[in-house]
């Protein structure tokens, strides 16, 4: 299975699903996988967060709390999830508020040994 049809199964299969892309810390985006129906640029918004990413991602390590997992960004109009896959890599899930986050969250966590190995 591709990258980009890992990230569309994720998606479809998450009720209230947008969109979904893998992005390094740099902003740069590998893969994505976006539905018609998204009213936003779900890029846009990973580019964006990845900043704010690196310095959690920094602040974590200088803690040394652990390696940082997954983070959630919440509005009234948008769940946002970020899993990282790897030091450099992380993947970002776009669901509507009244969408089914948990299961955004399960299907990350439960894909993400598969995103990474698209990427070897």
């Amino acid at each position: 299975m591709s990258l980009k049809q890992i990230l569309q199964n994720i998606v479809e299969n998450v009720n209230g699903g947008i969109g979904a892309v893998v992005m390094g810390y740099d902003g740069i985006p590998i893969d994505e996988y976006v539905c018609e129906i998204a009213s936003f640029d779900v890029q846009l918004l990973a580019v964006e967060y990845s900043a704010v990413l690196k310095e959690i991602k920094r602040t974590v390590e200088v803690l040394k709390i652990g390696d940082m997992e997954e983070i959630s960004i919440n509005t009234d109009k948008l769940r946002v999830i970020v899993r990282t896959m790897d030091e450099e890599l992380f993947v970002v899930l776009a669901v509507n508020s009244d969408g089914n986050y948990g299961k955004g969250r399960y299907l990350l966590k439960l894909n993400a040994p598969a995103l990474r190995e698209c990427l070897v």
